[in-house]
């Protein structure tokens, strides 16, 4: 069970090494770190290029970031890619083979929603290619994006897989689970449109951000459950985001010392912590970089009242470490 993870320099990595997980400073090197509830095969970013001098100062600090990473208690995959497809928006992209242009990919943006295993649920009309596709050939893959994607430090998910028609007998069943996702579609009723599912799943990709990826296997899929806090994870970060983002940047130097962002966006929380991305000018730099971290909790959150209770200590724990910083640095210049 094992995933690597980008340390020291791809940590507090460029601009543009955080817009493509692929695009690295030859300084990167990578580590590796165990992840618990599951063995997602590993994403290693590594280059052969000629190591970056550092200031020793800012090489100590992102030792230390690096140690702080490694630690930070995170969700497994299997709940991780459980949770995105959970709570995702309802929309993905759909890959068939195509049968007007055969070899070729047909790509198309689908409305889904996930049974209570995870299996995505469509309803097609019978005129769409992605219908007859798959009932000429029903492997395909689909690939859903996080809620609050952005861009490529956000998380998403491939499942590729066997989408079939669903059983008549089932599919009032999963005409309730469609609409819980998306209330508002009237075309459930509609006689020539067609309940689909991808009841057999082969294969499952996940990538969690930048350094963050790997693979999971259908079986351990099936096992997990959603993280509950996912579930409302986005509202309390745009709360915090939009309101309190102070006390983010706090609780980041807190949990790092030495580690001052001008920036700090929560962008999703779950039971065990949060993803933020930091934006933080390094020593011997005049050049904005950002990265991504996990903020973990002091301890699992059991629902929404306490993930606020956690949050407000993490920032009362902040700012008392700021006061006594100040302190300590008012008692030394009187000193002198």
């Amino acid at each position: 069970m094992m995933m690597k993870i980008a340390t020291l320099a791809a940590l507090i990595g460029s601009t543009a090494a955080f817009t493509s997980h692929h695009a690295l400073p030859p300084s990167i090197v990578a580590t590796s770190t165990s992840l618990p509830m599951n063995k997602p095969a590993g994403h290693d970013v590594r280059s052969s290029g000629p190591a970056m001098k550092m200031d020793p100062e800012e090489l100590k600090l992102q030792e230390a970031l690096a140690e702080h990473q490694q630690n930070a208690p995170k969700l497994g995959f299997d709940v991780d890619v459980r949770s995105l497809v959970q709570y995702n928006h309802g929309f993905a992209v759909m890959s068939t083979n195509s049968k007007a242009n055969e070899g070729f990919p047909g790509g198309s943006v689908v409305g889904f929603a996930p049974d209570e295993q995870g299996r995505p649920v469509f309803i097609f009309s019978g005129m769409s290619t992605h219908t007859q596709d798959l009932l000429a050939d029903p492997r395909c893959s689909v690939t859903i994006a996080a809620k609050e994607f952005k861009g490529a430090a956000d998380g998403r998910v491939n499942l590729m897989g066997k989408v079939t028609l669903v059983p008549k007998e089932e599919r009032e069943s999963m005409k309730a689970v469609y609409l819980a996702k998306h209330p508002g579609a009237f075309w459930v009723d509609f006689g020539d449109f067609n309940w689909f599912r991808m009841d057999e799943i082969v294969d499952i990709r996940f990538v969690g951000g930048f350094a963050r990826a790997g693979s999971i296997t259908p079986a351990e899929y099936a096992a997990s459950s959603p993280d509950p806090v996912f579930a409302f994870g986005s509202h309390i970060a745009s709360h915090m985001n939009d309101d309190h983002q102070s006390a983010t940047i706090g609780m980041v130097a807190n949990a790092i010392p030495g580690l001052d962002v001008s920036e700090a966006i929560i962008t999703s929380v779950d039971s065990l912590g949060m993803y933020v991305k930091c934006t933080r000018t390094p020593r011997a730099s005049d050049q904005p970089q950002q990265f991504k971290i996990r903020l973990p909790f002091p301890r699992r959150a059991e629902g929404r009242g306490d993930v606020k209770v956690i949050i407000m200590e993490m920032t009362q724990a902040a700012m008392a470490a700021q006061s006594e910083k100040v302190e300590e640095a008012e008692s030394e210049a009187k000193a002198e």
